[in-house]
């Protein structure tokens, strides 16, 4: 039985939630996103609360059940809060910047690196932090690996792109013979 997927999830005020067929469409003012669930579970909404069955006692539906619920509760989230991710430069001379909805980014290299950001992500830089936020999990994660595989940190000095609450390990230099 899954844990997650017997959970109810409580729609909010302002985002409509309806059910056609096997296809879950969520909208709030004039944003829409849809979660297709291809047959695998059941769902009903009633009493202002989204509820996932399993279709049947397979494992791969059961294992499907819990999976949909928690992408159900990712688009919900996003869209009455949004998701955020902040990424760190750390070198000297390394700096970003946003003209427009390119990230321009001066890491080290002999050419500066422009980074087309997709629809619905927005991204902002407050001296070597780099925000990005949108209303997909999935989307803005992904952003924000790419931006990060650029330059990941290096183990020595710490140079590169991290995450925010990454934590680097240093590895000690060479040693000068005795």
């Amino acid at each position: 039985m899954s844990r997650i997927g017997k959970q109810p999830i409580s729609i909010p005020s302002g985002v409509d939630v309806s059910v056609k067929d096997s296809v879950v469409v969520f909208k709030k003012g004039n944003t829409t996103k849809e979660l297709d669930t291809k047959g695998h579970v059941c769902i009903k909404v009633e009493d202002g609360k989204l509820v996932f069955a399993s279709k049947s006692d397979e494992r791969q539906d059961r294992a499907y059940w819990g999976t949909y619920r928690a992408l159900a509760n990712n688009v919900i989230i996003g869209l009455t809060s949004g998701f955020e991710k902040k990424l760190e430069i750390n070198g000297v001379g390394y700096k970003a910047a946003v003209k427009g909805k390119v990230l321009e980014l001066n890491l080290g290299f002999s050419h500066v690196i422009n980074y087309q950001l997709p629809e619905g992500i927005e991204a902002s830089v407050d001296k070597n932090v780099i925000t990005i936020k949108g209303v997909d999990k999935q989307v803005v994660g992904q952003v924000a690996a790419q931006v990060r595989g650029f330059r990941p940190p290096e183990p020595y000095k710490g140079k590169g792109v991290k995450y925010a609450e990454e934590r680097i390990i240093r590895k000690a230099g060479k040693t000068a013979k005795k």
